[in-house]
C-alpha cells in the first residue's frame, strides 16, 4: 500500500471510529452499515447490543448495483419486521455508491 492510500485509509478509519462512538444499533432500530471493496458493496443490519448481523446484502461495485442492494436489504428487513434503522456510512463520503445504497433502502421502505 503506498503512502497516499495508507493516509486515506487511516483518515477513513478515524472518521469511522468517531461515527461509531455515537451510533449504536438495537434490535428495534439496527445499524445499517456499508462497506465498499474494489469489487463489491456490502450492506448489513447489525444489532450492536447482541453483536449479531440481522440481515445482509451484497452487490457488485457500482452505483446502480448499490441501489439494487439497498432495495433488496430493505425487502429482507421488512420480512423480519424491521422498518427503522440508523445509517452508518463507515467514514465514506455521502455520495456515489453510499448515497445510492441509502436511496435504495429508503425507496424499499426503510426509515432513517
Amino acid at each position: 500500500m503506498n503512502k497516499l492510500q495508507q493516509k486515506k485509509t487511516e483518515r477513513r478509519n478515524k472518521i469511522r471510529r468517531r461515527i461509531r462512538s455515537t451510533i449504536k444499533g438495537t434490535a428495534e432500530r439496527p445499524r445499517l452499515s456499508i462497506y465498499k471493496s474494489s469489487k463489491y458493496t456490502y450492506l448489513q443490519l447489525i444489532d450492536d447490543m447482541a453483536g449479531a448481523t440481522l440481515v445482509s446484502s451484497k452487490a457488485k461495485s457500482g452505483v446502480e448495483n448499490a441501489k439494487e442492494a439497498g432495495a433488496e436489504l430493505a425487502k429482507l428487513a421488512q420480512d423480519k419486521g424491521i422498518n427503522k434503522v440508523v445509517f452508518d456510512r463507515s467514514g465514506y463520503k455521502y455520495h456515489g455508491i453510499v448515497k445510492a445504497a441509502a436511496d435504495g433502502a429508503r425507496d424499499g421502505g426503510l426509515d432513517f
